[in-house]
């Protein structure tokens, strides 16, 4: 046992991995929620992200059924399905509808309420760890702030009896965005760290509905994917969006539009309209064939920000923080639950190996955490800096803004396209996508670029064996594609076949 005693800031997904980490290295693990936390999947005040698509990376898949063994057989026994996007998923890129085919990439579906409620269920299983639930954190215990001696020694928090103390070996900040933690560190006298933030103004809308009983013929697909138009010209604005129709549990979809510096909708009758309009007609009409069970959920707290508690020279011992309260990212790209398990998984490392519990400990836990990290900020900035209206410090100059404008979305459909004949294309891709490989490495592969260029000459010679580009207008195709040796031939020629 490296202490006697841990405390987890906040119970959500950040904090039940931190917590199901410690629970190995100390004697007791509290966990303060301010919460009153459902039996069920429900939806609660301190997780309003939930009302919202969420996908589980593979890595982050992976870190959780480490710390939690059992918790993806867990997952899909309450409901989450375990499908594979190139087969299961309609997918409607620049050109079309992209073919359906099979892949290296699996994930498994379900609501963030239903991953929570599966997480707390592990945790309890641990008597190491005790949840406390309804109590508002309201400061930190320490001495020596701002010195090379300063220490983290404990909690201070807020219950229906007054005011109480906590003493804690180590303390985990899982307090997301909003976290008052550096605040109190301030006041305690320590520096605040250097802050990296880049806000794209995303904005985006969802609303849940429930399934038809006896869905269409032409339903193959369980999710919708319609990415932006490249079109210059005149369009909707709709046609701007990044659409899903994101398939959930209990025969359920949430339906969720989201875009880059337009106002979307917010009440009911707005939502389907705009659902209506989306370029790929199908998305519209699958959202007018379900049964809305919820009002329209709007968020625009989605900015990049990462504090840098890494270039402290004095970092707080005691103190490590985890998911949202340490990185928060755009939640487009869907990076955030699976960061959080990652760095839940650095820390248990560190406790493993580690004899000291001094500041050596905390500087080497920051570095490796930063590099983990680092992953997918460089994916989130690849395409939130492409937008002149992006605010904060990694604004790029215009004319690196205007490349990545250019260049991005072609690039995605380049690959997207050249995985359909190219293993090593589809696998490298899929590996930065879950960020078990990081967008430097995939920049610098040779053989990577040879099969993206193979591919664009073959295109240019008629030579690609799958074929693309099926009528937006259109039900996706539900043809197999998986080892099609055919010629190649249009998406329109093989749909008039």
């Amino acid at each position: 046992m490296r202490g006697r005693t841990a405390v987890v800031l906040g119970g959500s997904v950040a904090g039940l991995c931190a917590a199901g980490v410690l629970a190995r290295h100390f004697d007791q693990v509290v966990v303060l929620e301010r919460d009153r936390l459902p039996e069920d999947a429900e939806h609660r005040r301190g997780v309003p992200q939930s009302k919202h698509p969420h996908f589980l990376l593979n890595s982050g898949r992976r870190a959780i059924g480490e710390i939690f063994p059992g918790f993806e057989e867990a997952l899909i026994g309450a409901g989450g399905m375990h499908l594979m996007p190139s087969m299961d998923a309609a997918y409607c890129e620049n050109d079309g509808w992209a073919p359906r085919k099979s892949g290296s990439m699996t994930m498994v579906y379900s609501s963030r309420v239903l991953i929570e409620r599966v997480l707390r269920e592990k945790v309890r299983e641990l008597p190491t760890i005790e949840i406390r639930e309804g109590v508002t954190v309201t400061g930190l215990r320490s001495s020596g702030g701002g010195t090379a001696d300063g220490r983290v020694e404990g909690v201070e928090f807020q219950t229906e009896e007054g005011v109480r103390h906590l003493a804690a070996d180590l303390v985990v900040d899982a307090l997301g965005r909003g976290s008052s933690v550096i605040d109190w560190l301030a006041a305690a006298g320590w520096s605040a760290p250097p802050e990296k933030t880049l806000d794209a103004k995303v904005t985006y809308t969802s609303r849940w509905y429930d399934l038809p009983e006896e869905p269409p013929a032409s339903w193959w697909w369980k999710h919708l994917v319609v990415t932006p138009t490249q079109d210059t010209g005149e369009h909707p604005d709709e046609h701007e969006f990044l659409s899903n129709f994101f398939p959930i549990e209990g025969g359920r979809a949430i339906v969720c539009m989201g875009s880059w510096g337009i106002e979307m909708p917010r009440k009911p009758d707005a939502f389907e309209a705009a659902a209506d309009r989306v370029r790929a007609a199908t998305f519209g009409a699958a959202t007018r064939a379900c049964t809305p069970t919820s009002e329209v959920h709007l968020t625009r707290s989605t900015g990049n920000k990462w504090r840098r508690f890494d270039l402290l020279d004095a970092p707080p011992v005691g103190l490590v923080c985890v998911g949202d309260a340490i990185c928060a990212f755009n939640p487009f790209y869907a990076q955030g639950m699976s960061s959080a398990a990652r760095s839940a998984l650095i820390l248990g490392e560190m406790l493993r190996t580690r004899d000291a519990f001094d500041i050596a400990f905390f500087r080497a836990f920051l570095a490796e955490q930063k590099k983990s990290l680092d992953v997918p900020w460089m994916l989130a900035m690849a395409r939130d800096q492409a937008y002149d209206f992006a605010t904060g410090t990694e604004v790029t100059a215009p004319w690196r803004r205007k490349l990545a404008a250019r260049f991005s979305w072609p690039i995605f459909n380049a690959i997207n396209a050249a995985s359909r004949e190219d293993a090593y294309v589809e696998q490298t891709f899929a590996h930065v996508f879950n960020l078990d490989k990081s967008l430097r490495e995939m920049a610098t592969d040779p053989r990577f670029w040879f099969g993206i260029v193979r591919y664009k000459v073959r295109q240019r010679l008629g030579r690609t064996v799958v074929p693309g580009g099926f009528d937006d207008q259109g039900d996706p195709p539900g043809t197999d594609f998986t080892g099609y040796t055919g010629p190649a031939r249009t998406g329109t020629d093989l749909v008039e076949a």
